[in-house]
């Protein structure tokens, strides 16, 4: 049965049970009763009755089993539920509400990498209805507040309510509650926050949790001394959205990059934070997306998933990655984590399994943080390891490269051959069907190089035990591959050369034709601009390795746009050569994207942001003054689209 604590949570919160027994709930705050055991009813009655206590400032079971366990469960059996598209409501303080000054809607949250995958291709699709260049699209990112919601307009202090309608709360700064940031009033949306390590260390014994405290800071009655001194001590501050600290990153850099953005984000604050929200910058984008009633669909919180277990190592699994590198992933025994049956760990590098003492019969601490495998964070009781001395996937005898374990056998190596073909199709970006489990087919059916997959036909296919719809289409976008036109710089980049990646491919088109990059020497790339000693022998290197495969593919007619060559551009006659060109806005004589591929064939630099080292501003239609405010500010040069266009022909 429910504990007398847990009784009079009930009663303090006014909760009366329907669904479910008194029993249950117990059980369900014990974790002997889990949220697949529940039917509909009893799931929706829970959650209804752990988000009142929360949002009363006490918690019947932890944050992350709300979200992981329960919230999940109700998303994967109704993703449309109401209960999911509502704002979640703070508690009220008086019985008379009032209008906020601006609707104050809950953020759409995500719990995996895939998730936020889906958020950024319904970004990229904005963009393109918009004739916007997806990829320099910025993404702030801030640290999600633990907090209490309210808006402040300068004058009056609001619970967020319903987000349509909350309280007056502005006794809070009239207590002596401060601002964060700039200390000014009138930022609008943010939270009430109190000083992490000021209440672990003073507040922790009166208080069962920050959210407890937090309605005790917002009660109508006579301020508690213990709550009143923390706000005289500056514990207790309203920290507005805007002033939070952010950074920015592009798309790519979010996906690429996305542990180390959310790890250094939720640093540096003495704060709760429960996540990490990311939001589009562009305001045209955000417009065009909209919201919800829940939710603005250009905005979305990641909830990291902080949840651990311990468990024991039955082995370490030895992958082979396409550029020959070892990765080590060790197999466990089945645990259940946060709703979801774990099996597997990674350990990041061999130099890791040596160090900690991964192996058969280690006890690991991990941590499922939204990757689909989680990380290992600590090791309890070591072992001795096992480290492979030859490559699991043609045992050919490994070597050292600082951290990391290498086969390297790149010309015979089934794993990299797969993972190169793979890597091909995937950076061409103009075909569908050829990821790994076709790629793994072919392979099994002796097809070794990407020259051979462009030589099958349908009959060959349906041999190889493709049915003949999937291996029509497999020819079509084989077809495709070759006739939508692609840049030559990422055809190069789709063999993968080691440190010729999009950007250092496009780069070194500049100034050498693509057929003629494999003339170069390590000497002659290290001169180019932006390229290194280091570099340049890795890319000669690899430049000659790949030669003949990509004589093969490129003897399959592709459809290439040429890279214009720097030496061909007069800077004495193009005013653009050479110069850094930043377009923004809504382009009328083309789009975006044609406007930058023609600047660059001018010999200019296209950036994505405007910063000090701007040449041009190009600006199209529906351009906002703060962007052209600032342009002037750093000494930018502003051009209408129709002077830029003019400026260009008469030269």
């Amino acid at each position: 049965m429910l504990t007398e604590i847990q009784q009079s949570i009930l009663n303090t919160c006014a909760i009366n049970l329907s669904e479910l027994t008194k029993n249950d709930l117990a059980q369900i705050i014990d974790g002997q009763k889990t949220a697949d055991q529940l039917n509909n009813k009893q799931l929706l009655e829970f959650l209804q009755i752990a988000n009142d206590c929360y949002r009363a400032g006490t918690n019947l079971i932890s944050d992350q089993v709300y979200d992981f366990q329960f919230l999940v469960e109700l998303k994967k059996r109704d993703p449309q539920h109401e209960f999911l598209h509502q704002v979640e409501p703070e508690a009220a303080f008086s019985s008379k509400t009032i209008k906020l000054p601006q609707k104050m809607l809950s953020t759409d949250k995500a719990y995996t990498l895939q998730e936020i995958e889906a958020w950024l291709k319904r970004i990229a699709k904005a963009s393109d209805e918009l004739e916007l260049n997806y990829e320099s699209q910025l993404i702030r990112v801030t640290p999600k507040l633990d907090g209490f919601a309210a808006y402040d307009d300068g004058t009056r202090l609001y619970s967020r309510g319903n987000g349509v309608k909350g309280s007056d709360i502005s006794r809070a700064f009239a207590r002596g509650m401060t601002v964060d940031g700039d200390h000014k009033r009138g930022h609008g949306p943010g939270e009430i926050v109190v000083s992490k390590s000021y209440f672990e260390s003073r507040l922790s014994e009166q208080f069962v949790s920050s959210r407890n405290f937090q309605a005790a800071i917002l009660a109508e009655k006579k301020q508690d001394p213990l709550v009143q001194k923390s706000v005289d001590d500056k514990a207790v501050v309203f920290m507005p959205f805007n002033q939070l600290p952010s950074s920015q990153v592009t798309p790519d850099e979010l996906l690429s990059d996305f542990d180390t953005i959310v790890e250094d984000c939720k640093n540096g604050l003495d704060f709760d934070i429960d996540g990490v929200i990311f939001e589009v910058t562009e305001a045209r984008i955000k417009q065009h997306m909209g919201a919800t009633r829940h939710h603005h669909r250009w905005q979305i919180a990641f909830k990291e998933n902080t949840d651990t277990a311990k468990v024991r190592v039955l082995g370490v699994n030895h992958q082979t990655s396409r550029s020959g590198r070892i990765n080590p992933v060790a197999e466990l025994e089945p645990t259940e984590l946060s709703g979801a049956t774990i099996s597997q760990a990674t350990a990041h590098h061999y130099q890791m399994v040596i160090d900690k003492g991964i192996g058969k019969g280690a006890l690991i601490e991990i941590v499922r943080s939204g990757l689909v495998i989680p990380k290992i964070i600590d090791v309890l009781e070591k072992v001795e390891p096992e480290i492979p001395d030859r490559c699991p996937s043609c045992d050919t005898e490994l070597e050292w490269r600082g951290l990391y374990l290498f086969c390297p056998n790149q010309k015979n190596c089934p794993d990299q051959i797969k993972h190169t073909i793979e890597h091909f199709f995937k950076t061409l970006g103009n075909n569908d069907g050829f990821g790994f489990k076709t790629i793994e087919k072919l392979y099994e059916k002796n097809i070794r190089t990407i020259a051979d997959i462009y030589s099958l036909d349908i009959d060959q296919l349906v041999g190889f035990g493709f049915g003949e719809k999937t291996a029509t289409n497999l020819v079509n976008e084989r077809q495709r591959s070759r006739t939508e036109a692609i840049e030559d710089w990422r055809f190069l980049a789709a063999f993968g050369i080691e440190r010729l990646g999009q950007g250092n491919c496009e780069r070194l088109l500049q100034h050498q034709p693509l057929l003629d990059v494999f003339k170069l020497d390590a000497e002659a790339i290290a001169n180019i601009e932006g390229f290194a000693e280091i570099t340049g022998s890795a890319i000669a290197r690899g430049l000659q390795a790949i030669r003949p495969s990509f004589g093969a593919v490129y003897a399959q007619d592709f459809n290439l746009q040429t890279t214009p060559l720097l030496a061909d551009i007069s800077l004495t006659e193009n005013p653009v050569a050479g110069k850094i060109i930043v377009f923004t806005g809504s382009m009328t004589q083309g789009s975006r994207d044609e406007m930058k591929k023609q600047a660059k064939a001018l010999g200019a630099k296209v950036g994505s942001a405007v910063s000090g080292k701007t040449d041009f501003l190009i600006t199209g239609e529906k351009v906002g003054e703060k962007k052209i405010s600032d342009a002037r500010n750093k000494g930018v040069e502003i051009l209408s689209e129709a002077e830029y266009l003019t400026l260009i022909s008469n030269n």
